[in-house]
């Protein structure tokens, strides 16, 4: 079967993760979440009380061992041999994350982690933050999702339980944004890149969107 990559870039809660996924079930795909490759070096760095120091942190990231489980079914992170899906979503992580992310350095060694994972499995959607522009410019498919700040903070809201308060959710949401943004091109499409805004759409209708893009040869 020809290789078929499908990248999908986006602002925090634009429904990128859930689109991802329900797109590779739909079409028997892998699926990588990129955004959780960043927060699982947070969830280390944290544990070990490097949050700032962007030296240790790059050593941390060279050092660690990431294993991305890509089954869309049931998506995993390990870190050195330790399962923490449970705890790459926690508020706390996502309040530091962006502290990992913004070291250039850092988003060079786990991008080559990314691109490795993709030369591996071929037939994936990659969703993140600068994967139309940096990690897979060459998709066959590439996607800006976007939505308003109002359904963002909602989605984003639903997503962790509904227990963040309105500082902390537009801290999580719009804070983050801006300070990713310095680093990475998500608010824009760049040449190329398709636009889709799921503010109105269902998740079935934006699934629909974007498989509507890939050439019909690609398909299962």
């Amino acid at each position: 079967m020809l290789p078929l990559v499908i990248a999908i870039d986006g602002p925090s809660g634009s429904g990128k993760s859930s689109t991802a996924r329900g797109l590779a079930l739909r079409l028997g795909l892998a699926c990588l979440d990129t955004g959780s490759m960043y927060r699982a070096v947070a969830v280390g760095c944290m544990a070990g009380g490097l949050i700032g120091d962007a030296e240790g942190i790059l050593g941390f990231a060279l050092r660690a061992q990431l294993d991305m489980g890509t089954d869309p079914a049931a998506q995993s992170v390990s870190l050195n041999g330790v399962d923490i899906t449970a705890d790459v979503h926690n508020p706390e992580v996502s309040a530091q994350v962006s502290k990992v992310a913004t070291i250039q350095a850092v988003r060079d060694v786990l991008t080559a982690q990314m691109r490795a994972i993709v030369a591996r499995d071929p037939r994936i959607v990659v969703e993140g933050r600068d994967i139309t522009t940096v990690v897979c410019p060459d998709a066959d498919v590439r996607v800006l999702l976007v939505a308003d700040q109002a359904t963002r903070m909602a989605r984003r809201n639903a997503q962790v339980g509904g227990v963040l308060d309105s500082e902390n959710l537009r801290d999580q949401v719009v804070s983050r944004d801006t300070a990713d943004a310095t680093m990475s091109r998500f608010l824009e499409p760049a040449p190329g890149v398709v636009l889709i805004d799921s503010t109105s759409l269902t998740l079935e209708q934006t699934i629909d969107a974007i498989e509507a893009l890939v050439p019909r040869e690609l398909l299962p």
